[in-house]
């Protein structure tokens, strides 16, 4: 097996050889079309909201009642994925989806009270389709044994960013310059389309496991005491993301110019999508676990002083370094997932994390929605700044837990082959991959 597996950077796997893999195509494009409306969806609620009640605290209330019901439902989607199947699940989940975000817009446009439109929320937050992760299970059903296995964790990492920077970019531009409903009604079309073609992809969809090898009953993701401080991480992530949202809208109308919402946010997302490139291509020396810790100790120190700024171009610049600083520690976080949690719960992993960024993100859009409507937007700046402390704060504790796991921890939920474990591997070798790991390719 390792002779089949190079560290040479000549022979390195890339992205051009990993979308070469036959089918990836018919899953990877549909699938990004699918999950880009999960960036969509708070900020297109937060500004349609916005516009008919004229409140940032009643849209950020509507907008965090989403998060939370999305951030519930995430993990019990990811069990019901990895034991019935991707359509099986998929299918009735997008369909919910579009008539729930139909009705949310109907009761907005038609003014009703805050209270209904948060009801309306609920639904419309649970069944956000869990996308990224399902397109995670298949490159690792596709590629498993396979030197592009890290490659894909990396390309995943990256598609992930997309959606993270792309999706409120284009639902701002969509809701400012089109109409408030605009970016709502894309989101639900997107998730429709790109969900329903996604699903007919059966040929690449891994085989649903309700029970794992002996009869034994899948152990939950959440047991794993790393996914735990990941959770922590990732939620300081969604409150960078939540209160940039509402603050930078905020700012906007202060200086008397909406459309500048977008313009600062697009600085904020081209930042992140750089940092994202290049995280998922360089050849790093250094363990993803001290990466990590870097990477969110940068993210916090950039997010401290966004309150600070008062003018545009400061704004914009300290956006800039937020988003170069969220990519390394986003995708490091995505990666981890491989060395930490066993194959057969690593869906539900998955749909933790992104259930972790919309919990954060709706919390924070909440606070800093009403920090700005009695303060201002700097106060509303505030919120990315302590979610990502307290979040630092933890990884710092805790930092032991993210490290691999002994293999005895790891057969017990997932058989390992002899051949993913070689026997003369020296066992500190072994502990420091992880079992089921190959030897590493120099892209992370």
């Amino acid at each position: 097996m390792t002779s089949a597996v190079t560290t040479d950077k000549s022979a390195r796997p890339g992205y051009g050889q990993l979308l070469r893999t036959p089918g990836a195509i018919g899953f990877v494009l549909p699938g990004f079309a699918a999950r880009l409306p999960f960036g969509m969806l708070t900020i297109s609620i937060l500004l349609l909201v916005q516009h008919t009640s004229g409140s940032y605290g009643s849209a950020g209330i509507v907008a965090a009642v989403t998060g939370v019901s999305m951030a519930l439902s995430a993990p019990v989607m990811g069990k019901l994925t990895d034991r019935r199947g991707q359509s099986a699940v998929l299918v009735p989940v997008v369909l919910m989806h579009s008539a729930a975000v139909s009705t949310l817009v109907a009761l907005a446009l038609l003014g009703a009270p805050v209270w209904a439109l948060a009801l309306a929320a609920v639904p419309a937050g649970a069944s956000v389709p869990q996308v990224g992760p399902m397109v995670r299970a298949r490159w690792a059903a596709k590629l498993e044994g396979s030197p592009l296995l890290p490659t894909a964790a990396a390309f995943e990492s990256v598609t992930d960013e997309f959606t993270f920077v792309v999706g409120p970019v284009l639902a701002t531009a969509l809701c400012t310059g089109v109409h408030p409903a605009a970016g709502l009604i894309t989101e639900a079309a997107l998730t429709l389309a790109g969900g329903l073609v996604f699903a007919a992809q059966r040929a690449t969809q891994p085989k649903p496991h309700a029970v794992v090898a002996g009869g034994e009953k899948h152990a939950s993701a959440l047991s794993f005491p790393g996914l735990r401080v990941l959770i922590v991480a990732f939620l300081g992530i969604g409150a960078v993301f939540g209160g940039m949202q509402v603050s930078l809208a905020a700012f906007s109308n202060e200086i008397g110019n909406p459309g500048a919402n977008g313009l600062l946010y697009g600085v904020f997302a081209a930042g992140n999508m750089t940092a994202g490139i290049a995280c998922g291509a360089i050849a790093w020396k250094i363990g993803p676990r001290r990466r990590l810790l870097l990477g969110y100790a940068g993210l916090t120190v950039a997010a401290s002083v966004l309150w600070t700024a008062h003018s545009m171009i400061l704004l914009g610049a300290l956006g800039l370094a937020v988003g170069l600083c969220i990519a390394p520690a986003l995708i490091t976080g995505y990666t981890m997932i491989e060395s930490l949690i066993p194959a057969n719960a690593r869906t539900e992993a998955f749909t933790w994390l992104t259930g972790a960024v919309a919990f954060g993100q709706a919390t924070a859009v909440t606070l800093a929605g009403r920090l700005t409507d009695a303060h201002g937007s700097s106060y509303g700046f505030l919120v990315p700044m302590a979610g990502t402390v307290l979040a630092l704060a933890t990884l710092l504790a805790l930092r032991s837990s993210l490290a691999p796991k002994a293999p005895s921890r790891i057969i017990n939920s997932s058989p390992v082959s002899s051949a993913a474990v070689a026997p003369e591997a020296p066992a500190a070798r072994v502990n420091e991959r992880g079992v089921g790991h190959r030897v590493p390719v120099t892209v992370d």
